[in-house]
């Protein structure tokens, strides 16, 4: 039909059909010219007509600090079925299908494919046959709108599910990758991994690449692909690289077909991203869609040196420590004769500028400057200078120009440190300038008397008290549409740890250059915070086979901590610059509902469901939606529509409180028989009474809750608050509540 159609309107026109969707959506893409796409969108029998946009991308210890060994796993039985018989689909840059955390060989259990998936695995040269196995189940890749743009780069993107950036292995590695597996990087031993759920099965779908990220078409024919394969979860650690226009941000080709894939059962969790700290960054926005962001996790690598003049400075890097105090030599004091004067010669990127005979058996003291952070210079360009001049060890001094860049933690096979102040910088310059001597008249160094011993940074500290909403995490409230209007949804839905994490790496993986030909990096940002959630629901799934995806959303937020490790508040980082001296309580456009807590969620006791046909609800009651969801869902608006106030979410958010409003919310007791006594806070300018105050609630019986709201004042800044049940089974049910704009009286008949 949809070749038919092509052939009818563009008779003997120039055209490329890129994909027909045919399960989600019922559409094709297709490449044309502005005026060719005009004739497309005044046929009858075509209902919209959206231009394709770009998409970006957005462990040892998390299992640990989430509590799965003596929690959620041993509740599934332990780590060796903990997931079996669910898919997770990732939508990413492909995978490494050699590497261990995907391998199946588990001979003492039976391990089958489960029936309900029927993917395949593509076959080519880079992802031969049997790559695939009982554990990497489905493997395909999507780029005919990649190809047709005339960026693909095929020695850096393989035309594959083959995973040439990194990404995508490590995000399916933190969901589901084998328990156990050895992470050796640099040479040094960090721990073992595991995935969250390390016995659910992979289905990787391919859609972005190295070179240039991905485009909407390419990512809805891999989400298509994946609801018709069977997968149970969708994790997609990307996000638009711009807000969808339009009469809303949910009316766009991703969302809209995540939409259908609900509708199907399937549970969709995305990366909030990594615009933060400001408000209204989201860039997840449906509330058929489970948002993640970041945080920190109780893990913490430090590294510090010790000068000679007794001086403690810290910094960071992956590094082992020196056995006593070794000289420090300046990169620019050790150069030869025949070199000539270069401002970036400091950073030590090539052994054959420096005299071997002053850098041999002491520590080289190389520059750090923006070069690094634009890749023109290399941590490991330097570390190979040093070696190959036969140094102890290498220290990098940050240039002042690089204030507030965030340093990956670099994996360094000789001692090293990175010191990521400026300020202590200039305390380790005017150290090593103090303890040289000169000769008085040719000026040249005659000694260099600053020594050092490196501490050393492989092991790791459990004592923050963590976790911190991470300032790179994307912040709410979810806007409504382009002109940044505030819905009343939610978002980011929770937290969860994003920030250094330990994961499987490509073999190909070309994304992070510190960790090029390992088979670990460690990684920070949303998008590894969102395969956490991926893995947490395949086990929740499996407890509760016919959990609706709104539920299992519901028991992972209605669970969630609300204080760090200490029973402080979660503080959420507030700045780019000196996150963690910028930092205060972290509100519910922070951090959603809380911290994710696996163990809770799988005990959740009562629970919120919502529909396909509430989502639909709620998008025809988007003034002027009707034409779009009728256009993306072939239905008709009817008389029933609602707010997303009043979708049966497990929070209330509110944009525009005037004067006051009645709210409802049905909980569902999936538990055993309870009785609940109900307590809330009110948000700031506002006063709430829930009803009723205390109830019984037999198992599968049902519960109205009524909220009602009142402004006390006017106010145009957010304020929040909570409502909690407390079971006598011991279930705790949190519900945050956020008010945008509160009207206490109508400013106009006053």
């Amino acid at each position: 039909m949809h070749n038919s159609l092509l052939r009818k309107v563009l008779r003997g026109e120039k055209y490329l059909k890129l994909y027909s969707y045919h399960y989600l959506i019922n559409g094709f893409a297709v490449l044309v010219t502005p005026q060719q796409a005009f004739k497309l969108a005044n046929r009858r029998e075509v209902a919209n007509v959206a231009l394709d946009f770009s998409i970006r991308t957005a462990t040892t210890h998390t299992p640990q600090f989430l509590g799965l060994p003596l929690g959620a796993w041993a509740e599934e039985g332990g780590y060796e079925t903990a997931g079996e018989g669910i898919v997770i689909g990732f939508i990413d840059t492909g995978i490494d299908p050699t590497h261990p955390s995907f391998s199946d060989n588990t001979p003492e259990r039976h391990y089958p494919v489960p029936q309900h998936f029927s993917g395949i695995c593509e076959v080519t040269r880079d992802f031969p046959s049997g790559s695939c196995n009982r554990k990497l189940v489905g493997a395909r890749h999507f780029a005919a709108s990649a190809i047709t743009r005339g960026i693909f780069n095929t020695s850096q993107d393989y035309a594959s599910p083959f995973d040439g950036d990194g990404h995508g292995t490590h995000t399916a590695s933190v969901a589901a990758g084998n328990h156990g597996i050895s992470v050796v990087v640099a040479g040094h031993h960090f721990g073992d991994a595991s995935g969250m759920a390390p016995r659910a099965h992979v289905a990787v779908y391919k859609a972005l690449y190295k070179s240039f990220g991905g485009f909407a078409a390419d990512v809805v024919a891999a989400i298509d692909q994946a609801a018709q394969d069977g997968v149970d979860i969708i994790n997609l650690s990307i996000t638009p690289n711009r807000r969808p226009p339009g009469v809303a941000t949910f009316f766009n080709p991703i969302d809209m077909a995540l939409l259908s894939a609900v509708k199907a059962g399937i549970f969709v969790v995305q990366a909030a991203g990594n615009t933060g700290p400001s408000p209204k960054s989201v860039s997840s926005f449906s509330p058929w869609i489970f948002t993640v962001g970041a945080s920190t996790h109780d893990r913490v690598y430090s590294n510090s040196i010790v000068l000679g003049n007794n001086i403690t400075i810290p910094g960071v890097g992956l590094a082992p420590g020196t056995d006593s105090m070794y000289t420090l030599v300046m990169a620019s004091h050790a150069l030869n004769d025949t070199v000539a004067s270069d401002m970036y010669v400091g950073e030590c990127q090539d052994a054959s500028s420096f005299n071997q005979t002053l850098v041999q058996g002491n520590l080289l003291v190389c520059s750090y400057s923006v070069r690094f952070v634009l890749g023109l210079s290399t941590i490991k360009q330097a570390l190979e200078t040093a070696k190959n001049l036969s140094a102890a060890g290498v220290v990098f001094c940050m240039d002042p120009f690089v204030i507030g860049f965030q340093i990956n933690l670099t994996p360094m096979r000789l001692p090293g440190i990175i010191i990521p102040s400026a300020n202590d910088s200039k305390i380790l310059l005017q150290y090593y300038n103090s303890s040289l001597d000169q000769d008085e008249v040719t000026k040249k160094i005659t000694r260099f008397g600053a020594v050092a011993s490196i501490s050393g940074g492989l092991k790791a500290n459990f004592s923050l008290s963590a976790p911190n909403v991470m300032f790179y995490s994307a912040r709410g409230p979810d806007p409504e549409d382009s002109f940044l209007d505030d819905a009343d949804i939610l978002k980011p839905n929770l937290v969860a740890p994003g920030n250094l994490i330990w994961a499987a790496w490509s073999s190909g993986g070309m994304d992070s250059v510190e960790f090029e030909g390992e088979d670990f990096a460690m990684m920070s940002g949303t998008s590894m915070a969102a395969p956490h959630v991926a893995g947490l629901a395949a086990l929740i799934k499996q407890k509760f086979p016919n959990l609706s995806t709104a539920a299992i959303g519901s028991a992972l937020s209605t669970t969630a901590s609300l204080s760090d490790k200490y029973g402080g508040p979660i503080l959420a980082q507030r700045s780019y610059a000196n996150p963690d001296s910028n930092q205060s309580p972290a509100t519910p456009f922070d951090m959603g509902s809380g911290f994710v807590n696996a163990t809770a969620a799988l005990d959740p006791g009562l629970i919120f469901d919502t529909g396909y046909s509430d989502y639909m609800s709620f998008l025809c009651g988007i003034n002027g939606s009707a034409p779009m969801v009728r256009n993306y869902t072939g239905e008709s608006c009817g008389a029933s529509t609602m707010s997303g106030t009043d979708l049966n979410l497990p929070s209330i958010t509110i944009s525009k409180l005037n004067q006051s409003r009645t709210v409802q919310r049905t909980l569902i007791n999936i538990a055993a028989n309870e009785t609940y006594v109900v307590g809330w806070s009110a948000p700031y300018g506002a006063s709430i009474k829930v009803t009723p105050a205390r109830f019984f609630i037999a198992c599968g019986q049902q519960q109205v809750l009524n909220v009602d709201f009142n402004a006390t004042m006017n106010n145009s800044s957010p304020s929040f608050g909570r409502i909690g049940l407390f079971g006598n089974q011991g279930h705790v049910i949190n519900i945050p509540l956020s008010v945008i704009v509160k009207i206490s009286y109508n400013t106009t008949n006053s």
